[in-house]
């Protein structure tokens, strides 16, 4: 990996991306690029706000607005160099002023990997997560997806989501590649088979094969019943920080179980970094 971009919201900066940016930045000595989504499209004021109080100059008040809004953008690109410098972080500023989500994905063409905060929404108005904002990037950035929670905690544990899919495997291999330091952690490999099947992992001999090279000391648990209740069950039993890696969030084909809704499960009940990758 060579590079990795963070994207924020210079209205409501994201600690916790630029933290979990430059922590991964500093481990893997790569470059970083801060991209500030400055949609000219999106201001912290409503129109609303221009036109309540009658008798209000409207080009004033806007002029006021604009200004307050470059401000408070300025001073979160000053927050993220700073914090770049102090890491001994080499990095890149990039400002893109057109439709935010559009902007986005065409980096994501030209990176290792993309940084975002799950509540990012880019727009004044709050959300509940998943945002459609984080929807629409997963479902067609052009490279692995790291999605952050809104406050940073160290990762303890890898898990990592399969399901003898070839999407699964994918991002496995991604995160491998991407992100080898972490290898560090304890790693575990989670898979969800029906009742009435044996407790034998999809592809059993190939996949340990597998991880025997890539996480050799993996252990591997399988539970039976429904991915979406297991999964989901199983991580609240998690004391520690894990940082989960799944596959399949795109439109179109995908995994039997790894599909939109169980990345959309994790980012609702959870507060946990999630590595989303995905092969179109």
């Amino acid at each position: 990996m060579k590079k990795i971009i963070a994207a924020f919201d210079g209205l409501r900066f994201s600690k916790s991306t630029k933290d979990y940016a430059i922590q991964i930045a500093k481990q893997r000595n790569v470059h970083l690029v801060g991209v500030f989504l400055d949609d000219f499209t999106y201001h912290s004021y409503k129109i609303y706000d221009l036109i309540r109080e009658e008798g209000g100059n409207f080009e004033h008040k806007q002029a006021v607005l604009d200004k307050k809004d470059s401000e408070t953008r300025a001073a979160a690109v000053e927050s993220f160099e700073k914090a770049c410098q102090e890491a001994g972080v080499e990095y890149t500023l990039h400002h893109d002023r057109n439709i935010a989500l559009q902007e986005l994905l065409h980096e994501s063409i030209y990176a290792d990997l993309l940084i975002v905060s799950g509540t990012e929404t880019l727009t004044h108005y709050n959300e509940d997560v998943p945002t459609r904002f984080i929807r629409d990037l997963l479902a067609d950035a052009h490279c692995p997806v790291f999605v952050v929670p809104h406050r940073f905690k160290p990762v303890t544990k890898l898990v990592l989501l399969y399901d003898g899919e070839p999407s699964s495997v994918h991002a496995i291999k991604m995160f491998s590649y991407t992100l080898p330091s972490f290898k560090q952690y304890e790693v575990e490999v989670l898979s969800v088979k029906p009742e009435n099947q044996s407790l034998h992992l999809p592809d059993n001999k190939l996949m340990r094969e597998f991880m025997k090279r890539h996480f050799p000391t993996a252990v591997f648990t399988v539970l039976k019943g429904q991915a979406e209740v297991e999964v989901v069950d199983y991580l609240k039993m998690q004391k520690d920080c894990p940082l989960v890696i799944l596959g399949a969030y795109q439109r179109g084909k995908v995994s039997r179980w790894f599909r939109a809704s169980m990345a959309d499960l994790l980012m609702t009940f959870f507060r946990l970094p999630l590595f989303i990758a995905h092969n179109k």
